[in-house]
């Protein structure tokens, strides 16, 4: 039986943090689902479109990462997606709060998904979709921040 998981989140964009947290989902399940949910209250640098076309070439070549959008409850597309699993990285104790928060809401609405936290390493757990969208803003360089071989000016429209 294929153990699958889904990570879900925003991505916008998808950075050097998420890839790590689904490097070592690869380590523990057999395949990965990453989930581009569209946060209607966050403000957009990317299109869902655009995202899910950044994460297809992060994972060019690997079929055990799957990329799909979804605008549903998260636990109503991993049953979608035949998820049993749901991942989520964290990089500090407020992410720890705030997953905690989801989790305990997930596990009364959906109890057949399991939730498991995934601490980032230090070497990344400053890397946030936000901050990378701030300095774009002012128009840093981010390259550091995300995966390698991804350019997020060819993604930007």
């Amino acid at each position: 039986m294929t153990k699958v998981a889904l990570f879900a989140g925003s991505f916008d964009p998808f950075t050097r943090g998420h890839e790590v947290v689904v490097e070592e989902a690869l380590r523990l399940f057999d395949e990965v689902v990453i989930g581009v949910g569209e946060n209607v209250s966050k403000k957009s640098l990317l299109s869902v479109e655009q995202r899910c076309r950044l994460i297809e070439d992060v994972y060019k070549g690997n079929n055990r990462v799957k990329v799909a959008s979804y605008n549903t409850l998260t636990g109503d597309f991993a049953r979608e997606v035949g998820a049993t699993v749901l991942v989520r990285g964290v990089r500090n104790m407020v992410d720890f709060e705030f997953e905690r928060t989801i989790e305990a809401t997930n596990r009364q609405l959906f109890p057949e998904l399991t939730t498991v936290l995934l601490p980032t390493p230090a070497e990344v757990m400053h890397i946030s979709s936000s901050m990378v969208r701030e300095l774009l803003t002012f128009g840093r360089d981010v390259s550091d921040y995300m995966p390698q071989d991804i350019e997020i000016k060819n993604y930007i429209k």
